[in-house]
C-alpha cells in the first residue's frame, strides 16, 4: 500500500548525522548505561552478570514481568494484561493504526502532530477529518469542533498529549471533555503520549485516557521521559479483550517479541522511575527557560510557551520557505532545527530543546541560529 513521505523522519534521517548543533532532537538527552546505573543507584557488575548468564532466546512474547509491573506503575488503573510492548511507540502507533483502521472508516486527527496519526489511517483507506489546533487557543483541543467533526461513521479519534511540536497539554476537564465525545459517539480514542510526565508545572496534569475511558488506546515508549530511545523499546495499551487480541495477532506477523536486553535495561529504569523522572523535569524546566528568553530576545521570533514535552513550535516572519530555512541554516551554521511544514506550519520552525542537560550547549545552538537569522 502507498503511504506519504513520513516528513519529520526523513529530514531527520538526512540531516542529524552531520550537524554541529542538533537543536531538533525530541528526546530527553540520552543516557550512557553507566549513566543510568549512576543516576538510578544501582549496580552495573550485578545487571551485567545476572544479564549475561541468561539464554538468548526470544524470552517473554508478551514482555518481561518486571517491564510490565514497571510500565502499569505509570497508570492507575492499568494491569499487565492490558500491556502490549513494541518496537518503540512508532512501532506501537503504527500497529494500533493497522489494526483498528480499515476501509471506508471515518478517522479524526488533530493537527500539527505527529505525522503517523493521520497518514496511516489515510493509507489504511480512512476518510480522515483533521482538527486543526490553533495558535491562539495554544493548541488546546476545541471540543465544540471536535464534536462537529465527528458522525455516525466515526471510528477513531486521534489525539496527541502532550503535543507534538507544541508542547500544548490538556488539563484534566478538556481530557475528560474529548473523553466525552469519544464515549457519545462510541468510538476508539487513541492518545500517542509520549512525552507524558514531562510537564513544566509539578501541578500540571498528567491523567492518561486509559484511566478515563474503556475504549481508549494509549501509547508511550522509552525515548523521551526516560532518556532511553537507543533500546527502541515502547508500548499500546487497552483494556479491551478483544482489541488486544487483535493487536497481538497482527504484532505476530512483524515482530514475535521485544529484544531481552532491551526489556532487561527497561525495567530496571523503570524501576527508578523518580529518579530518571527527576533528572527529565530538570532538563526541560532549566531548559525552556532558555528557550523563551531567546525568543523574546529575537524581533522576528514568536512562540507560544510549551506546556510539557521537549519541543516548541517558533514561528519567523521572514520571506522564506521553512525547508530553504532549515537547510541554508545547517550549511552556514551547523546548527539543525525542523521545518514547520512538515507538520504543515509554514513560516515555523520545530526545536528540540532537550537535547543536552547543559544551559551553555543549548545557548550556542540558538546563538548559532541568531547568527543565522542576521543574515537574512
Amino acid at each position: 500500500m502507498r503511504i506519504e513521505d513520513f516528513k519529520v523522519e526523513q529530514w531527520m534521517n538526512e540531516w542529524e548525522t552531520t550537524c554541529t548543533y542538533n537543536v531538533a532532537e525530541t528526546c530527553t538527552y540520552s543516557v550512557t548505561l553507566d549513566q543510568l546505573f549512576e543516576i538510578c543507584g544501582g549496580s552495573r557488575e550485578d545487571f551485567m552478570d545476572e544479564f549475561a548468564s541468561r539464554r538468548l532466546t526470544y524470552g517473554d512474547i508478551e514482555g518481561s514481568p518486571a517491564l510490565l509491573r514497571g510500565i502499569c506503575d505509570l497508570y492507575e488503573t492499568v494491569r499487565p494484561e492490558h500491556v502490549i510492548t513494541t518496537h518503540g511507540a512508532a512501532g506501537a502507533n503504527h500497529l494500533v493504526l493497522t489494526t483498528l483502521v480499515e476501509p471506508g472508516d471515518h478517522v479524526i486527527s488533530v493537527m500539527p502532530t505527529y505525522q503517523q496519526l493521520y497518514a496511516i489511517p489515510t493509507m489504511c483507506g480512512a476518510r480522515v477529518s483533521t482538527l486543526h489546533l490553533e495558535r491562539e487557543d495554544r493548541y488546546h483541543v476545541d471540543a465544540t469542533k471536535l464534536e462537529s467533526l465527528c458522525d455516525d461513521e466515526t471510528k477513531v479519534i486521534c489525539i496527541n498529549n502532550p503535543n507534538n511540536p507544541t508542547g500544548a497539554l490538556l488539563s484534566r476537564d478538556e481530557l475528560q471533555a474529548v473523553v466525552d465525545i469519544a464515549r457519545r459517539h462510541d468510538c476508539w480514542l487513541v492518545c500517542d503520549e509520549v512525552y507524558r510526565l514531562l510537564v513544566q508545572d509539578d501541578d500540571a496534569c498528567t491523567t492518561s485516557p486509559i484511566d478515563l475511558y474503556d475504549k481508549a488506546v494509549v501509547v508511550s515508549s522509552m525515548s523521551k521521559a526516560w532518556s532511553l530511545a537507543g533500546i527502541r523499546l515502547g508500548w499500546c495499551i487497552t483494556k479491551s479483550a478483544d482489541l488486544r487480541r487483535d493487536l497481538l495477532s497482527h504484532r505476530d506477523y512483524d515482530l514475535i517479541s521485544c529484544g531481552m536486553f532491551d526489556e532487561a535495561v527497561a525495567a530496571y529504569a523503570l524501576g527508578h522511575a523518580d529518579r530518571l523522572l527527576a533528572r527529565s523535569r530538570r532538563i526541560v524546566r532549566q531548559n525552556l527557560r532558555v528557550v523563551e528568553e531567546w525568543v523574546e530576545s529575537e524581533p522576528h521570533l514568536s512562540f507560544v510557551r510549551p506546556e510539557a514535552g521537549t519541543t516548541c513550535l517558533v514561528y519567523y516572519d521572514y520571506d522564506i520557505d521553512s525547508y530553504d530555512l532549515c537547510v541554508h541554516m545547517l550549511r552556514a551554521e551547523g546548527v539543525l532545527v525542523t521545518p514547520g511544514d512538515a507538520f504543515e506550519e509554514p513560516r515555523s520552525m520545530r526545536l528540540g530543546y532537550a537535547y543536552s542537560d547543559d544551559v551553555d550547549d543549548l545557548r550556542e545552538g540558538l546563538a548559532a541560529i541568531s547568527r543565522f537569522l542576521r543574515t537574512l
